[in-house]
């Protein structure tokens, strides 16, 4: 018979072995949260990179100064851009590292019109 408030010896350590598994469990899903808030904060920062781009494209600038845009505000982003009748458009392209494992290809276009001010 089993008293109330009093362990018997099968249940020692389990809570420690139960902890040891919780543990790596929640930090895969912390660093998977951290890495999907980082890859939205560069995908906006891409986003407003390839915008700018593609205005100063769209008012005449060189490519190498809207290029020049992208990769400064985005570290590691390249850019390419169209002429599409009117518009200019500019895609810019960058990849998100989370830790060593997992890569994710990030891509933001935006199209402004030619001879714009």
């Amino acid at each position: 018979m089993r008293t109330r408030g009093r362990r018997t010896r099968d249940e020692r350590g389990s809570v420690a072995a139960e902890l040891a598994v919780a543990v790596p469990a929640v930090l895969l899903v912390l660093m998977l949260g951290v890495g999907a808030l980082s890859a939205a904060a560069r995908q906006v920062a891409l986003q407003d990179a390839a915008a700018d781009a593609a205005r100063l494209l769209g008012r005449g600038e060189s490519e190498g100064r809207a290029f020049g845009s992208v990769s400064g505000a985005v570290h590691g982003a390249g850019a390419v851009s169209e002429q599409r009748g009117d518009l200019i458009c500019v895609t810019a392209t960058a990849d998100l590292a989370i830790g060593r494992v997992i890569s994710v290809p990030l891509r933001a276009s935006s199209c402004a019109l030619t001879g714009g001010l």
